[in-house]
């Protein structure tokens, strides 16, 4: 389903892509997904691939309704360009519940690259509205976000980070985040691509699916 917003957080129209299980959205947990760098060739349909679809199917009853905002090239922070950090939990959010009566007391957020980076700039803002915070290649540089590496700042979320280890930027970044969180940094083979992605969307998507289930 592709609707758009006409946010007074980013002053413009901005594009949203919705996605329901088979047997309908109603009443299932809600996964926000932001995207990596659109200079990059990223954007709200850009995920919308076979593997994802197909985890999502596998899923079955336990799989969420999922919303990709466009972020353009924002890092999903409040800047000059916009306040996107306010964009997704003022607009996206509620948008994505009225529309498709998503239960919204089971809310997940996660992203690859600057997407990765955003969620937890996002989950920071408000500790308690997340069940689960997942950076998939995030865009973390070494010794540049501190910030966010203080795991009370998210409330109850379950957290997730990954890294390929042939990933050219965020290696240090990610294992220097995961670290301060203290959590475990899954790294698998590959590079900064949707080849990675890709193939790890199974473990991805049971992770938001389980933590969603099991979200107080």
């Amino acid at each position: 389903m592709h609707l758009t917003i006409h946010s007074r957080f980013v002053h413009g129209t901005m594009p949203l892509t919705l996605v329901t299980p088979a047997g309908g959205g109603a009443h299932r947990p809600l996964l926000v997904f932001l995207h990596g760098l659109h200079s990059q060739g990223y954007d709200n349909n850009s995920q919308l691939t076979n593997q994802m679809f197909a985890t999502l199917h596998a899923l079955g009853p336990r799989a969420p309704d999922i919303a990709f905002p466009y972020g353009g090239d924002s890092y999903w922070v409040n800047g000059p360009s916009g306040a996107w950090s306010s964009y997704v939990l003022g607009e996206v959010i509620p948008t994505a519940l009225k529309v498709l009566h998503a239960d919204p007391r089971r809310v997940a957020i996660g992203g690859i690259s600057m997407g990765g980076s955003g969620a937890y700039a996002i989950a920071r803002i408000d500790p308690g509205r997340f069940c689960a915070v997942g950076g998939h290649s995030a865009a973390i540089y070494p010794g540049t976000d501190a910030s966010l590496g203080n795991p009370k700042q998210y409330g109850h979320a379950q957290l997730w980070l990954d890294v390929g280890a042939q990933d050219p930027s965020f290696v240090t970044g990610d294992e220097q985040l995961a670290s301060a969180l203290h959590i475990h940094l899954h790294t698998w083979p590959g590079g900064h691509d949707l080849g990675y992605w890709n193939a790890h969307w199974n473990a991805y998507l049971r992770f938001y699916a389980h933590a969603l289930a099991t979200c107080r």
